[in-house]
């Protein structure tokens, strides 16, 4: 409730209380009991009305729809380029970005390749944000297709380490079985011997 109207309230109020008790045969008890209640009720609505006037917002009543706010969430993307087969990845995307025909396409698995097969592939993060195409013409110079990160020649033909320890392995069976038979000619040669 503004400043004008408690003024003029209070106004009313007290006018109305002088002629109950002016006017009206009343004892005083009843008179004073009268009173309270009448200013009781006059500042309890004063105070309903201050209620009212701190929800309210300027030109509206509080209690209408609250205006619509859009929340824009900007997501970079972050690229992983694989040289071998020409293609990027997006991490936030889950998306493979390559060429199909001299358009840019994206695709939700990657083009010839298994995914394990490609997760298996050198690879390097890209440090643009933007659209693979804008940069990939710098990207294929600094990675051409043979390209495989440093410290990567050690092991020759796609083989793991793994790989290289079963093929020493089985070299070393075969030359302990061909000692073996070496052992064997011996004793029969000194069994003719005897």
């Amino acid at each position: 409730m503004s400043l004008l109207l408690v003024v003029p309230t209070l106004i009313v109020v007290g006018v109305l209380l002088w002629l109950v008790n002016a006017c009206l045969p009343m004892d005083e008890k009843s008179k004073n009991i009268f009173s309270a209640v009448v200013c009781l009720g006059a500042a309890a609505g004063m105070l309903t009305g201050c209620v009212g006037v701190v929800g309210q917002t300027r030109g509206g009543n509080g209690y209408g729809p609250r205006p619509a706010v859009e929340a824009t969430v900007v997501v970079q993307d972050d690229y992983v380029y694989y040289p071998g087969y020409d293609l990027y990845y997006s991490n936030n995307r889950h998306q493979y970005y390559y060429q199909d025909g001299g358009t840019w396409v994206s695709r939700p698995a990657p083009r010839g390749v298994s995914v394990d097969v490609l997760m298996a592939a050198p690879s390097v993060r890209m440090d643009f944000h933007d659209s693979p195409a804008n940069h990939h013409a710098e990207v294929v110079k600094q990675y051409p297709r043979n390209w495989s990160p440093a410290g990567a020649h050690q092991v020759q033909n796609n083989q793991s380490p793994k790989d290289n320890r079963k093929d020493a392995k089985s070299d070393n069976k075969h030359d302990d079985k061909g000692d073996k038979r070496d052992d064997k000619r011996d004793d029969h040669g000194d069994d003719n011997k005897r």
